[in-house]
């Protein structure tokens, strides 16, 4: 579980970097200089690395047997520019996070 979550935290921030670096690459290819090549470079690159996030996002899906809308959540991460780093937070967050008993309280002190 350890090897997933540690593929899942690699590939969702840098897919998450090569996304921003997407938009400004696209700010840049219609704002007035006119260039094309970051988008040209980093297109393709984030496009076969986010490949590759979807199957590690997909794998730790499946150990974790979470409900389907957190899955999809995971896949709108590498989407949505600054939504991979919020989304990777908190599923690494939940998953480090001691369990907790079926009431939601902590076990008491002894």
């Amino acid at each position: 579980m350890q090897g997933a979550i540690t593929r899942y935290r690699v590939l969702a921030n840098v897919v998450g970097v090569l996304l921003l670096l997407l938009c400004v690459g696209m700010v840049v290819k219609y704002g007035p200089p006119r260039q094309e090549t970051i988008v040209a470079v980093v297109g393709p690159i984030h496009g076969f690395l986010y490949m590759v996030y979807l199957v590690t996002a997909f794998d730790l899906y499946r150990r974790t047997r979470w409900p389907l809308g957190r899955m999809v959540t995971m896949v709108a991460g590498g989407l949505v520019p600054f939504l991979a780093f919020v989304v990777e937070r908190r599923i690494v967050r939940e998953l480090r996070a001691p369990a907790q008993p079926a009431g939601g309280f902590p076990p008491a002190a002894r």
